[in-house]
């Protein structure tokens, strides 16, 4: 028996404590299924029924990870799932990406999104379902590809509650809008569905849902930060040209090397110069290459930022400087060229959770967890580009985090001295499987019932 089926054996008593028959007589139907408790004892029977069957569902997934703009196979089972619980699928949308309606009545139109894809990492985890898939990168280096960012449980997550809220009709009213985003790991899904008409062809959500799994959390356990949640992502890169020479005669050369330093050294006055200290931003140089020989002066320099704020000023402020900086160092070297600044185009946009429905998924999240499994969040400064689609809008958007760590290795990791537990993105990464999936499942569906509830 896979451990994660023997670990969903030992939690259930964890997870079905509400898990009463919902057997109610006609007459009191309409009226009791206005309630929270009903609501509640459904999600917690059809989880008792169906836990399980996610669990494996994962391991499939895990299993089988695909590469950005490549998640074929990962969007054909959840094409298939969706339409076998009721829903209008659509597939290739903005690539991969798979869009499920379901329309059940006058109401709140909700989207709830789950990313499908994977990174090129070898999997470390020694789990029974490792990954085993190679692949070769564009560069001509061969690599594994590893669910090494949770995306695994986001997909089963999504189709389970896409399957429970199908069940669950009779609860609720309105629309909902199931989206499988492909190619959010190079912060290109959300763009790319936006672009096939997303929310041209489909209808317009009220409000957007997502979830994401927290590598610094215990399994069972969620978290969530109102307002700024992830950062704008801005990639730059700067190319200085100097004049090349012999590293003996430096007089004779213009060395890029020391202008795109002393640029390097610049960059940093944007943020504690610059930048009101009351906000965030960061700015880092991941990449400085020039030069081939230690006696030789190169013709140039290249170097490759990326760049973190949340508001659009603040990211408009360190973008111009970023220009300003490296024309101005240029010159003050003098370069033979400007400076050559390429800011990408395509850049992930920062997510913003909406405070009325955080305070509103909080307070949720604790009635049905209770306060000490139930944390505020800081913000991050990482990437996410969920929040494109509430930003497109101007519609409320929440993205929560729940905790994936096995209990017992975080109680460990919490003890002084004691090493991290794997990160997000590590080769190592694992979550525990049953009870995180559990959580993300009562969390979701229990907040989404509660949007739509029956007016």
């Amino acid at each position: 028996m896979p451990a994660a089926r023997r670990a969903d054996r030992r939690w259930r008593h964890l997870v079905a404590p509400l898990a009463v028959a919902c057997t109610l007589s006609a007459a009191a139907h309409a009226e009791e299924a206005r309630s929270a408790e009903v609501r509640g004892a459904f999600v917690e029977r059809w989880l008792d029924t169906h836990l399980e069957g996610i669990v494996e569902l994962y391991e499939e997934l895990h299993a089988h990870p695909e590469l950005s703009l490549q998640e074929t196979r990962t969007a054909a089972r959840v094409a298939k799932g969706l339409e076998e619980a009721g829903y209008a699928v659509s597939r290739g949308v903005g690539g991969t990406g798979v869009v499920g309606v379901l329309d059940n009545g006058a109401g709140l139109t909700l989207l709830i999104r789950g990313d499908m894809d994977a990174l090129p990492v070898t999997e470390a985890t020694g789990l029974d379902y490792a990954s085993r898939v190679q692949v070769s990168l564009p560069n001509g280096r061969s690599s594994g590809v590893m669910h090494a960012c949770g995306h695994d449980i986001h997909t089963a997550n999504l189709l389970a509650s896409a399957q429970l809220l199908a069940d669950a009709r009779d609860l609720w009213t309105g629309t909902l809008l199931v989206v499988a985003q492909p190619a959010e790991e190079i912060g290109r899904g959300a763009s790319d569905m936006l672009a096939d008409g997303l929310f041209r062809r489909f209808p317009r959500p009220d409000t957007t849902l997502a979830l994401h799994v927290e590598s610094s959390l215990p399994a069972g356990s969620l978290g969530a930060v109102s307002g700024w949640a992830m950062a704008n992502v801005d990639s730059v890169d700067v190319h200085f040209v100097g004049r090349g020479g012999h590293g003996a005669r430096p007089h004779q050369a213009v060395d890029p090397i020391v202008t795109a330093s002393h640029f390097v050294t610049a960059l940093q006055t944007l943020v504690s110069r610059r930048v009101d200290p009351q906000q965030a931003a960061v700015v880092t140089v991941g990449s400085f290459h020039a030069g081939s020989k230690r006696n030789v002066i190169p013709d140039e320099a290249h170097l490759q930022l990326t760049v973190r704020s949340y508001t659009d000023e603040v990211r408009a402020q360190l973008l111009e400087g970023i220009e300003q900086l490296a024309l101005d160092t240029c010159q003050l070297f003098r370069c033979p060229v400007p400076a050559l600044i390429h800011q990408k185009e395509r850049y992930t946009p920062a997510v913003y959770n909406d405070p009325a429905l955080t305070a509103q998924a909080l307070e949720l999240f604790r009635e049905i967890f209770g306060e000490e499994r139930v944390l505020e969040r800081p913000p991050s400064m990482g990437g996410e580009d969920f929040g494109r689609y509430a930003r497109e809008l101007g519609v409320p958007g929440l993205l929560f985090r729940v905790g994936a760590q096995p209990e017992a290795a975080w109680q460990a990791s919490q003890k002084a001295g004691a090493a991290p537990l794997p990160s997000l993105h590590s080769s190592r990464f694992a979550p525990d499987a049953a009870p995180t999936l559990a959580t993300a499942l009562r969390a979701m569906t229990r907040l989404s019932l509660s949007l739509l509830q029956v007016q």
